[in-house]
């Protein structure tokens, strides 16, 4: 699965592929501007992907503390692209690791 692709899905699809891990769940919801049950997704399974999201959203919130707390559990340096380019860098990258795309 593409960017695109999971993009055009965030559109036709009133929920995330229950299939996808959690973080890429969360990054569903990110998308469609439900920043509560993204973040309450981003902490479910894998810790590091996870924690990426969770930095993201945190920045996105305006809360730039928590999120380089996030970046650090994440092992990823603090982003300086916008909310929108971060968030489709790591859809990007956990597409190329998730077997179900």
């Amino acid at each position: 699965m593409s960017l695109k692709d999971f993009l055009a899905h965030c559109t036709a699809n009133r929920a995330p592929n229950p299939e996808w891990r959690p973080a890429l769940q969360a990054l569903w919801h990110a998308e469609k501007g439900e920043w509560e049950m993204a973040h309450d997704k981003c902490q479910e399974g894998d810790v590091k992907e996870g924690a990426w999201v969770h930095a993201n959203l945190h920045r996105e919130e305006g809360d730039l503390a928590n999120a380089g707390y996030w970046y650090h559990r994440a092992g990823k340096p603090e982003s300086r692209q916008t909310i929108v380019e971060e968030r489709h860098e790591i859809i990007t990258v956990l597409l190329g690791d998730d077997p179900s795309a």
